[in-house]
């Protein structure tokens, strides 16, 4: 792998983590930080065949990971189409672990909470892990990150998803309704300087134990909104002990939580931390971490001398409940359906559409400010607890927009998992027509049907056009649209 310049490290990061590393290892740490990172993507499992023309026989696999890709090089993703369709996510390879925590120890079927969720890549992938009766709430607190969380999701065309824009202290309203929380929490940013050397400048001890304060408050509002016997995924993407170990510690201690260990491959590199943690928070000061195998330990680090990623720390526990297992399944199974004796109203109206021959499974029409959303019945009267509750930006399938008298299909539509092709005729674009599409310019689809047409590249929607004749109106969002 190319390397760089030796990186320089900012003062007191060497004392903080040093012994964290292990016994001899610093000097290959940061001779690992000074290499071009690696570059990865996760193929959503709408990809079914070789149209991913990224993924070519330069890849190989992400171990920990079935739907993970390390490419060759780092291609100009704003170009691709595919991109763009929602084919992958770009997401780094130590990421995609949750991956792991989810298929051992989280249900398809669960309701999950992603408590700080931008930029997208793990909502994305508990979106691909949930089956059709799953359901994701994807939060976050900034609101520009927020918008750019919406438009991953809906890019990744997961129907049963709300995404949010709210702090972690709101969500304590909606006690005990999640099966899983997934807290990948702010933290200082060690495992990122390799990549970003505005990560290096901003990075002192100060900053630590302010993230250390910040991750608490965060865990605390998580652990209110878990099920008893619910599964909380805590990760960072830092080294320090402080923002992993020791939180992990203290959920063990103060909230009584039950560590869950994650099987891992031995030629995975992933190293694994100390088991024995009661009475000493702090048990690998001066002795080196162990690596590979199914050796159960408090937390799991990505260290970049020994896994090919960047650096990250995760970490699973259960929120215990007082009773033998089999009962605590019995109390969760009760939890999770929502009450009938006073059934959420749902703003459900007689519309000029219904969702047959549109998606796949039942659905109900909700009517929000002119736009209209598709809902999985099932969790109707959830999504509207949602709405009442927080600031929720985008949930089920957004449709439709009333303008006039015409409804007008919406990009979240052409992009959802859930829609049934040959709904809308199609045209299949060439590259170059694509990317003037994805710039949101004027085409001209000369033997199309006038009205709405659903263009395609590769074989996956892009998005709507109205064809007018002489040329379309394209009708791709405007925040997405390539600028460059």
């Amino acid at each position: 792998m190319e390397k760089k310049e030796k990186i320089v490290l900012p003062a007191g990061f060497e004392e903080m983590v040093r012994d964290v590393i292990g016994v001899g290892e610093w000097d290959a740490f940061v001779e690992a930080l000074s290499e071009e990172p690696s570059v990865s993507v996760r193929v959503n499992s709408k990809i079914t065949d070789n149209r991913l023309q990224i993924t070519d026989n330069s890849c190989s696999a992400v171990k920990w990971c079935e739907w993970g890709r390390y490419l060759s090089e780092r291609p100009k993703f704003t170009y691709d189409p595919m991109f763009h369709a929602g084919a992958y996510y770009v997401q780094e390879a130590s990421s995609m672990f949750v991956w792991q925590a989810l298929e051992q120890l989280v249900e398809k079927d669960a309701v999950v909470l992603d408590m700080c969720a931008a930029p997208g890549g793990k909502s994305t992938a508990i979106a691909q892990y949930l089956s059709e009766n799953g359901f994701l709430v994807s939060n976050e607190y900034v609101p520009q990150r927020a918008h750019v969380l919406v438009e991953n999701i809906t890019k990744w065309g997961a129907p049963n998803c709300v995404v949010t824009n709210n702090a972690p202290r709101h969500f304590e309203k909606l006690k005990s309704r999640f099966d899983a929380i997934l807290v990948d929490a702010p933290c200082s940013g060690e495992g990122m300087f390799r990549k970003d050397e505005r990560a290096r400048e901003e990075w002192s001890e100060a900053n630590v134990e302010m993230c250390v304060e910040r991750q608490r408050e965060i865990l605390q509002s998580a652990w209110e909104v878990l099920k008893p016997g619910g599964v909380l995924i805590y990760s960072t993407c830092t080294f320090n002990r402080h923002e992993n170990e020791e939180q992990v510690q203290w959920l063990i201690d103060e909230m009584e939580a039950e560590y869950l260990p994650i099987k891992i491959g031995e030629d995975w590199g992933i190293t694994i931390l100390s088991e024995n943690l009661e009475n000493n928070p702090l048990p690998l000061r001066g002795t080196p971490p162990k690596t590979g195998g199914e050796y159960e330990g408090r937390g799991y680090r990505f260290l970049p001398h020994k896994t090919r990623g960047e650096g990250l720390f995760m970490a699973a526990v259960r929120k215990q409940c007082g009773m033998r297992s089999e009962e605590c399944g019995m109390r969760n199974e009760k939890m999770g359906k929502n009450k009938k004796d006073k059934k959420a109203k749902q703003s459900t109206q007689n519309t000029q559409f219904t969702t047959n021959n549109l998606l796949r499974g039942e659905y109900d029409i909700v009517e929000s400010e002119g736009r209209y959303y598709a809902v999985q019945k099932e969790r109707v009267d959830f999504v509207e607890e949602c709405r009442k509750t927080l600031n929720v930006l985008m949930f089920g399938v957004q449709m439709y927009e009333q303008k006039g008298k015409d409804l007008i299909p919406q990009a979240a539509l052409a992009l959802s998992q859930a829609y049934i092709r040959g709904a809308y005729p199609e045209v299949e674009l060439s590259y170059e027509e694509a990317i003037s599409f994805l710039r949101k310019e004027a085409i001209v689809l000369a033997d199309a049907p006038r009205g709405f047409v659903l263009v395609t590249y590769g074989g996956l929607p892009l998005g709507w056009v109205k064809n007018i004749g002489n040329r379309c109106n394209n009708l791709y969002p405007e925040f997405w649209r390539i600028r460059n």
